[in-house]
This record gives structure tokens, sequence and C-alpha cells, in this order.
């Protein structure tokens, strides 16, 4: 990373309490670009303390377009991830945006990442630089599937494509300090995803999986587990967390994605399809709005990479400004709600404690 400019800050000096947003500026299909004017928009209407990561003179060149350098400091890093790399991203490019953003997360200057960029490549990045909290197993993507104003959070999104049951009770784990910390749910309700609703359904991973958390519910950390879950209940609010492995809960979400998109074009050609059916479109142009903004990937800010020791959130690739904007706000959020210190309290105490005690068991 290059010297100080006109453009940077003393991000060293002693910070206030809210938390500051880094935000990688060359990540994502829409990048610099909607990631700048993202940033700008975060700083202006939602007050973010936010600074931008890439290359200098292209990112200076935006912020001038929107009269926005004096608000927002620039950290020049001059490499960045390209988005079909994945994991070994982080070791072939230690000074792309990326990684100069988790130094920034490591030396105390900052508290949050946000990228629209590669989910493998950040993902890989993030987990080496900043890596893993102590006693947690892997870190896992946190999803809010779109459920309202208090989202059902779905852990994993695709972070560990392969999993074992005492991974998928720390998911749950990570699951239930983000709703408590993001959405204020004291006890959050939590659910396994798999076949059929009844106990013993589903593969081995599930059936294990799910008598840890039986066990896991009643340790000191509040947490109602209500057994199984199906793909149905998803949208149904009926849990506040839902656990499964990565492969799975990525195919879900492609598949929620999909449909709701599906949906959105079946319900716009329908009401163009007479005069009379355009007219009465007249009177529906606000529910049709809420719904599709309800239903946009963009509105709830992103996935959260949970278990680091840094709050890591990652906007869709395809992002524009105000999802950008969103991700940002989810990011201070989760940084000011203290959400690493709210996952070590759980790891540390019951669960770890637990799961120790499982494993010497196991060993006999």
């Amino acid at each position: 990373m290059s010297g100080p400019s006109n453009t940077d800050v003393a991000l060293t000096e002693e910070r206030t309490s809210p938390p500051v947003i880094v935000v990688d500026a060359m990540g994502g299909d829409n990048a610099p670009a909607e990631i700048v004017r993202g940033a700008v928009i975060a700083t202006r209407e939602f007050g973010l303390r936010v600074v931008l990561v890439g290359r200098r003179t292209e990112i200076a060149r935006i912020l001038a377009e929107e009269e926005a350098l004096r608000e927002i400091p620039v950290v020049h890093a001059e490499d960045e991830l390209a988005m079909h790399e994945g994991a070994l991203a982080s070791w072939r490019r230690p000074r792309s945006s990326a990684a100069v953003a988790c130094r920034l997360i490591r030396r105390g200057d900052a508290d949050a990442l946000v990228s629209a960029g590669t989910t493998g490549g950040i993902v890989a990045t993030s987990t080496v630089r900043l890596r893993t909290q102590p006693g947690v197993l892997r870190p896992a993507l946190a999803v809010p599937l779109p459920t309202g104003d208090v989202p059902t959070i779905m852990v994993d999104a695709g972070a560990n494509a392969d999993a074992k049951p005492e991974m998928l009770v720390q998911f749950a784990h990570l699951g239930c300090a983000y709703v408590q910390t993001a959405y204020g749910v004291h006890t959050p309700r939590v659910g396994v995803l798999t076949i059929g609703s009844e106990p013993g359904k589903g593969n081995k991973l599930v059936r294990k999986a799910g008598e840890l958390l039986t066990a896991a519910a009643e340790g000191e950390r509040p947490m109602e587990f209500l057994g199984n879950i199906e793909g149905h209940d998803l949208l149904t609010r009926k849990v506040d967390v839902v656990v499964t492995d990565g492969h799975t809960g990525n195919v879900t979400l492609k598949t929620v994605e999909g449909t709701a998109s599906f949906a959105l074009d079946a319900v716009r050609g329908a009401l163009t399809t007479n005069p009379l059916a355009r007219a009465g479109t007249l009177f529906q142009r606000k529910p049709l709005r809420e719904l599709r903004e309800s239903l946009n990937s963009e509105t709830y800010g992103g996935a959260a990479l949970l278990g680091l020791n840094g709050t890591v959130v990652l906007a869709h690739g395809s992002s524009h400004a105000k999802g950008v904007a969103r991700a940002c706000r989810l990011a201070h959020d989760l940084a000011g709600g203290h959400i690493t210190e709210q996952i070590r309290r759980r790891v540390h105490t019951r669960s770890t404690h637990w799961l120790h005690r499982l494993a010497q068991s196991e060993e006999r």
C-alpha cells in the first residue's frame, strides 16, 4: 500500500464509537462507479463512516463527479480480485483491494468490510487475513430471506460445501448472534433444513445435527430449537434461523432468488395482458413497488461472513449504488452491535464446552 496523500486520512488516530466501514471499491460487476456512489449514499443518507479502498485515481474521479472528495477517504490498492477467481486469490493477490481492506481491520483502523466481489475470493481472502475466532470451526455465510421486516437468516449459504454435525451447531449459534444483534430477537427460533418435518427425517448429517442442537438449546445462550423444517417453510417466518450445509444452502438461495424473479415477471405479464388490466395497475403501483422491493436481493444488504475476527458483508455481485449503501448499513449495524463479541461469548461458553465433552466421549 502506498503512502498517504491528500485524499487519505490519518486512519490510525483514535476513533470515536461509530464503526468505520471499509468498502472494496474494485469488487463487483458494476465496480468502481456504482460501489463508490453507494459509499456516497451511505455517507450522506445514512450518516456512516466509510473508507474506500482501490485504485486512487479512478475512485477520486468518481468522487469528484459526486462532489464528495472531501467526504470519503481513500486508501490506495493497486490490484483487485477478478470476478472469476476463487479461493486461491487470497494468495495470488496479496495487494488486492480486498486484502488491503482486511489489513485495515486487523490494524484496528476499520471495523467492517463490504465487498461485492467474487464470493470465493472474498471468503478466502478475509478468512486467511482476519482468521477465524478461537473455537470457531469454520466461518459461515448468513443470508437474509425475504420474510418481512425481520427476515429469516439462513446459515450456511455457500462458504462450506461439506459440513459436520458439530459445524451445524455452531452455524446455529452464528445465526442466533446475527438476529439478536441486527434485529433484537431475544430467543431465536432455530430449524434444520431437511426433507421432512418429522424427527428422524433426513441424512446422517441432519439427524446428528438435530440431536446436538436439542442439547445445545439447553445452554446458557438463548436458543429455541424447533427441529426440522422443509423448503416450503423458508418464507413463512416459522423460524428465525435456518441451519444447513453450504452446498444445500447455496442451491436453496439461488432457487429462492430465481422463483422470486419468475413470480415478479409473471405478475408483470398478467397486469399488462389487456387495456383493462393495465388500467387497474395504476391503482396498484404502491403495493407492486413494495412487493418488488421486498423480493429484491439488494434490499437486505447482502450476506454476512460470520465467525471471523472482524465483520465482513458480501453484497450481491451485481449490486448498484443503493444495494451497496444498504450493505454498508448492515455492516455498520453488525459491527456497532459487536457481533464478533456476541459470537465469541456464544462459542466460548456453553457450546464450546459441550462440544469438547462430546468429542471426548466419542474418543472413548
